[in-house]
């Protein structure tokens, strides 16, 4: 009974903190946004690239290697699009 009655008393005079950001946090979203920017950019520019040297590959009648780079982008993509939602359901 005293446990409760000094938890309770102590508990009375805590206040409920508010949250506040970090002091560079800033900073740090505008370069996450900017990697998020290269980070797709890099990915057109490949699947791109790819789908280039796909049509070069089927003109000159060699082996087929570009719809795996077409693939590992596409999947790349995905990957780096979803990464904030699958951070935000981990998060909280």
């Amino acid at each position: 009974m005293v446990i409760i009655a000094v938890h309770d008393a102590l508990l009375a005079q805590i206040g409920n903190p508010t949250p506040e950001p970090p002091p560079v946090s800033d900073k740090i979203l505008q370069m996450v946004r900017y990697l998020t920017w290269l980070v797709l950019l890099s990915g057109v520019c490949g699947i791109t690239f790819a789908g280039g040297r796909f049509a070069w590959e089927k003109w000159q009648g060699g082996p087929l290697d570009s719809p795996k780079m077409i693939a590992g982008g596409m999947i790349g993509g995905v990957v780096a699009t979803s990464a904030g939602t699958i951070m935000n359901a981990v998060i909280g």
